[in-house]
């Protein structure tokens, strides 16, 4: 299932409709008071972390299609990886985002296997509409035994993004989601941390952009994320989930009809190619904890099990992509989502020095990562 309409899908568009159409009027005034903060802190470290949402039924294939879509990450992946290092030694990381709908034990086996050889973790997405409170509450907890029966997740805790984007039922329509006390649900869960943002042009686009920061929720209402209290240093958590979003901006060198910056979503994939201007505006929206200026958190996506995005997430594209990071002048940081949520928690908390000490700062390596 696509969770996100190709740039050609609004190839139509007319100019005079591109504001409402894109929907940018709900985040733009944050995004230009953004544009207020501060210089880099030399040489910052920044924290790359890759979340899929890694979906081997997507298009509705055959079982035997879907398990070659894993077998081809099974087979490549470790090859691919095994090129780049960061400044720990660390080969990039991949945080495979598994939609509960699509759970079939010998999918999650593949992906076990590809995790137990250190180069990534296991998370949930999910896909739903017309839900229930009760059906959402049992849904994740049984999920959650089930992933945990290959040896993922930590201490009963998970990351989480939601499907079509539409967190808390923040979808105008209502639609792949009914739920208004989502976040709520999640938290008694054991959600650690929500990844879904940003997902403009989307309506389900948050106001507040380029932000790390904890949303209370209103069960009355959907989209009780629209804003928040931002992580800082010496604070402490607030409010009902963690939110941890990638970059959101105006990317200027890339311009529809010549004239209109095009969006820079953080997307991965075939139909957005990743270029040096790219990964320069992702650095440059400084989403980090308040008062840490030099602990930046890059956090992109990919829809990797779809055929069209294997080259920009495990070929020459992305290689090119992590040739690009390793020449730029700071320290860079391969993360799994979890080690983002212990970065973040360790930033609030004060603590100082190598950042690489804090990788599991609250919660530990699952059983299937134990060693590596």
């Amino acid at each position: 299932m696509r969770d996100w309409p190709a740039e050609g899908d609004l190839d139509s568009e007319s100019p005079p409709d591109f504001v409402m159409l894109k929907n940018i009027h709900i985040w733009l005034p944050d995004y230009l008071a953004s544009r207020k903060r501060g210089e880099f802190v030399s040489p910052p470290h920044v924290f790359f972390c890759f979340v899929d949402h890694y979906e081997p039924l997507w298009a509705k294939p055959s079982l035997e299609i879907a398990r070659s879509r894993t077998q081809y990450w099974l087979e490549n992946y470790p090859k691919f990886a095994g090129q780049f290092h960061d400044v720990d030694d660390r080969p990039p990381q991949h945080s495979f985002f598994f939609p509960a709908e699509e759970y079939r034990p010998e999918l999650l086996d593949d992906l076990a296997k590809l995790c137990r050889q250190g180069f990534g973790e296991v998370e949930i997405h999910l896909h739903h509409r017309n839900d229930t409170a009760e059906n959402l509450r049992a849904g994740l907890l049984a999920f959650k035994a089930q992933l945990q029966s290959h040896g993922f997740l930590s201490q009963d805790r998970y990351g989480f993004i939601h499907g079509n984007w539409a967190l808390d039922n923040s979808r105008r329509d209502g639609d792949w989601c009914g739920v208004n006390n989502e976040l709520q649900i999640l938290r008694e869960t054991g959600c650690y941390a929500d990844f879904t943002l940003p997902s403009a042009p989307s309506d389900t686009q948050t106001r507040k952009v380029n932000a790390i920061y904890y949303a209370t929720d209103d069960p009355l209402r959907p989209k009780s994320h629209d804003t928040g209290v931002g992580v800082r240093v010496g604070g402490q958590a607030t409010g009902d989930l963690l939110i941890v979003q990638g970059p959101l901006a105006l990317n200027w060198r890339n311009r529809k009809w010549g004239l209109l910056p095009r969006i820079e979503h953080a997307d991965v994939a075939g139909h957005t190619p990743v270029t040096p201007a790219r990964m320069d505006l992702w650095v440059r929206q400084r989403i980090g904890v308040i008062g840490k200026p030099d602990w930046i958190f890059v956090k992109v996506h990919t829809h990797g099990c779809q055929e069209g995005s294997f080259d920009s997430a495990l070929g020459i594209a992305a290689a090119r992509m992590h040739e690009y990071l390793a020449r730029q002048p700071f320290q860079l940081h391969y993360v799994t989502a979890r080690e983002v949520y212990n970065l973040i928690k360790a930033a609030e908390a004060g603590m100082t020095g190598d950042p690489n000490q804090y990788r599991n700062f609250v919660l530990p390596p699952p059983p299937i990562r134990a060693g590596s």
